[in-house]
């Protein structure tokens, strides 16, 4: 058996050398390392992909979210609602740009922000919601954005998580995750379904003024070149990881699929297991398991964590201290949150091993060894 990998990029290039390799050399060949052709090749094809109105690559998924914010002009002070239960990014950023954090809770099966916690924390202050698409699937979109339009807000989705997932409204149409609020934000980290060489990501609108400004603000605030309109940052995705993810993308839903039948083997072998919870899908979100994350009832966490260690098998905890336990945000004065369902599933929520290489024999084997500790 091949050793396990918690995410095996590795094995996933080596069935797309050839290709990966080409359009590198092409890349090295045009000494166009920024803004190249590649750039705008990947951005059309993400675009198409998406069904989005405009798509803005940048460098990062941090910086996607901190480009959607400056964009929309939030003054220090003003208040944006986040779940607690999320990888810090989302929240840095908030706070790096003098806003205020509300963190709220999230819904105990699907582990994405609750729309009743959402509208019980606005004030006269709130002016942003930044729903998280957490561990592959999409936060309740239709509500949120009800609840957004009904009090002028501005909704930023972060999607770094759960590119590629669709949403489907109660009428029946169908939208992409991250395409569905104001501005939607995604990283390429290697370890993302759609995951480059190092680091990238984009956002995506339907509001050609916002996209403007989001373009500008993303190269030094400029206009054109040397006129310099905005207060802006300097945030590109470089040409070589263009034309990687351009590869990748061509490749994306079939990766998906490789994840979904992975996770659907994990749901076979736990069911019926009191002490395991298989991840849940909201009926409006299908799941794109960029993590396969269980929660357990009655048995130690820690204890399956060194089980699974001992059997060479990795295993993460995402996340073991929420946001609004993180000492970062101190500065911010002692804020008392009620958060029992963030609190209760970072006491309890572990995850497997997922990426688009598993083998059955592998997950024979990690199924096995989860079985043997969960008795």
């Amino acid at each position: 058996m091949r050793p396990i990998q918690m995410v095996d990029t590795k094995t996933q290039y080596l069935k797309i050398k050839d290709e990966v390799d080409a359009a590198i050399k092409e890349v090295l060949d045009s000494a166009a390392y920024i803004n190249g052709k590649a750039v705008s090749e990947f951005t059309g094809a993400l675009n198409t992909y998406m069904g989005s109105g405009h798509t803005i690559p940048c460098a990062n998924g941090t910086d996607a979210l901190q480009i959607a914010m400056m964009a929309l002009d939030l003054q220090p002070g003003d208040e944006v609602i986040t779940p607690s239960f999320t990888y810090i990014a989302t929240t840095e950023v908030v706070a790096l740009l003098k806003l205020k954090p509300v963190f709220v809770d999230v819904d105990k099966h699907t582990f994405c922000m609750s729309p009743e916690a959402v509208r019980k924390a606005i004030t006269p202050k709130t002016k942003a919601i930044v729903p998280v698409h957490l561990y592959g699937q999409a936060a309740p979109m239709e509500e949120i954005m009800q609840i957004a339009k009904e009090y002028s807000l501005w909704v930023i989705e972060d999607n770094a998580q759960a590119i590629g997932c669709d949403y489907t409204f109660k009428d029946g149409t169908k939208k992409k995750g991250g395409t569905i609020g104001h501005i939607g934000c995604t990283s390429f980290y290697p370890s993302k379904n759609l995951g480059a060489f190092g680091d990238g990501g984009a956002i995506f609108t339907n509001d050609d003024a916002l996209a403007a400004k989001m373009k500008m603000i993303a190269n030094h605030g400029q206009s054109k070149r040397y006129y310099h309109d905005l207060v802006g940052c300097n945030s590109r995705l470089d040409s070589i990881q263009a034309a990687i993810l351009n590869v990748k993308l061509k490749n994306l839903d079939a990766y998906l699929a490789a994840r979904q039948n992975a996770a659907a083997f994990y749901n076979k072998a736990f069911a019926g297991n009191k002490h395991i919870t298989t991840p849940t899908s909201g009926k409006y979100t299908n799941h794109v398991f960029h993590q396969y994350t269980i929660v357990l009832n009655d048995i130690s966490r820690d204890g399956l964590n060194v089980h699974l260690a001992e059997k060479k098998i990795p295993s993460m905890i995402y996340y073991p201290v929420p946001g609004h336990k993180q000492k970062m945000f101190a500065s911010f004065g002692e804020v008392r949150y009620d958060l029992p369902v963030t609190e209760w599933l970072t006491e309890r929520v572990i995850s497997l091993p997922m990426h688009t290489e598993l083998d059955e024999e592998q997950l024979n084997y990690i199924s096995s060894e989860v079985l043997n500790y969960c008795k």
